[in-house]
């Protein structure tokens, strides 16, 4: 008689995600050491292993280390947001085919509840290992437990080590192997236990994870808070924190950028502000939100000598919406208050909150905002969707070319999979 099936969580996370989507379409950097760069190329925020063996860290700044890395052969790309968007969404469409129970839970890192055998779990993890690979092209470990804090833990086993070859089902280690894990493994690799916590669990005697697995319940609970007392009982296999079909929903919208050139004119701020508006108004309508109040910002560098400037002005709108020019004309009302000619900025953004699901609240005909009601703003993000990002905008916000402004990325490699201009191009 065959085992019944368990309702198990499957883990999948992308392997050094930033720099597997640059390999997607630079086969060169495969046998390379990568580093990827912040906004303006500022730093290091993601690297490969090679790279760390060579050294270099997450936070680097660039500008001490970009010698070395030039000695050192290693591979530099600016941050390709466009494509690692694009790659993500490429597998979650993947992911999606092998289980109807799925949660993104970030850019490259999901989880899935299918009913099998460990035997059974086993074959169909490394199945999904094998499509994301051939289909997409990105390395990816699964792991698989009865628990989603469990099969974290085992997609952790499954990077480290190497003989399970990025699978790794938690029922199927051995007994002996198991405990070895939880005896040794610090409680502060366990998903969602931070620093604050893990000191005061410590404190209390609890260091490793077996001891955070045995831990009384109650005194977790009062001790520390509910959410603990769950991760608790997922340690010892039962299922206390379910899938999320939609992540929760957000009470606020933030689109925040820092400049590569600072900015002291009145027109420049303007652009600013008028495309981080309709940058806003678009992740509004792909969220399927609206907003009732709109904060907007600039500042000087805090480690500037001139003149110190930090302007802010919040705005209530008549009515939530996702009106890109209802966003910009508030957006606008800062430029009042900016000391041009005078401060150099170097950030700006835009801080949308009251935000609600789109249609909670009916507005009467003669209310509507005359651009809402011909859905300017839909159309836009449609747009920008299929055509990629500046393809158009309104007034201000319509630049043909890249402002002096625009974020810094020397070192951006193709957009291949989201810019017409920019596909790959094969030799024979």
């Amino acid at each position: 008689m065959s085992a019944p099936a368990l309702s198990l969580v499957f883990h999948v996370d992308i392997n050094t995600y930033y720099v597997s989507c640059e390999r997607i379409l630079d086969p060169s950097l495969r046998d390379q050491p990568v580093v990827i760069l912040s906004n303006n190329d500022g730093c290091i925020i993601a690297l490969d292993s090679r790279a760390k063996r060579l050294g270099f860290s997450m936070g680097d700044p660039w500008h001490r280390v970009a010698d070395a890395a030039a000695a050192r052969g290693v591979a530099v790309r600016s941050s390709n947001y466009e494509l690692y968007g694009n790659i993500s969404q490429r597998v979650m469409s993947v992911l999606k085919e092998f289980a109807a129970d799925f949660e993104q839970y970030s850019i490259d890192e999901a989880f899935l509840t299918i009913p099998a055998t460990p035997e059974k779990a086993k074959k169909l993890a490394r199945k999904i290992k094998d499509d994301l690979a051939r289909r997409v092209g990105v390395p990816v470990c699964v792991g698989v437990a009865r628990t989603k804090t469990l099969a974290k833990l085992a997609n952790k086993t499954a990077k480290k080590i190497p003989v399970l070859r990025g699978v790794c089902v938690w029922d199927l280690l051995p007994p002996q192997r198991r405990e070895s894990l939880f005896a040794t493994l610090p409680a502060s690799e366990v998903w969602g236990v931070g620093g604050r916590s893990t000191r005061k669990l410590a404190a209390l005697g609890i260091v490793s994870i077996g001891d955070l697995a045995r831990a009384d319940l109650t005194l977790i609970r009062k001790r520390f808070s509910v959410v603990l007392m769950r991760t608790v009982l997922e340690l010892r296999g039962v299922p206390a924190l379910p899938l999320e079909e939609q992540r929760a929903f957000k009470d606020q919208l933030i689109f925040s950028r820092s400049f590569s050139t600072p900015i002291s004119d009145e027109t420049q701020m303007r652009q600013v502000l008028s495309l981080y508006a309709q940058k806003a108004s678009a992740r509004l309508v792909k969220a399927g939100q609206v907003a009732g109040i709109v904060a907007a910002f600039c500042s000087t560098s805090l480690f500037s000598e001139g003149t110190q400037s930090h302007p802010s002005v919040q705005v209530k709108l008549p009515q939530a919406t996702a009106d890109p020019v209802a966003l910009t004309r508030a957006g606008h009302q800062l430029l009042t208050r900016a000391d041009f000619g005078v401060a150099q900025y170097v950030r700006a953004g835009f801080l949308l909150s009251g935000l609600e699901q789109d249609g909670a609240a009916q507005v009467l005909e003669p209310f509507e905002l005359a651009h809402e009601k011909r859905q300017v703003s839909t159309l836009l993000a449609s747009i920008q969707e299929k055509c990629g990002q500046g393809t158009i905008g309104l007034g201000y916000a319509g630049l043909a070319e890249q402002p002096a402004w625009n974020m810094k990325r020397q070192m951006l490699s193709l957009r291949g999979t989201t810019h017409w201009k920019e596909l790959v191009q094969v030799k024979l």
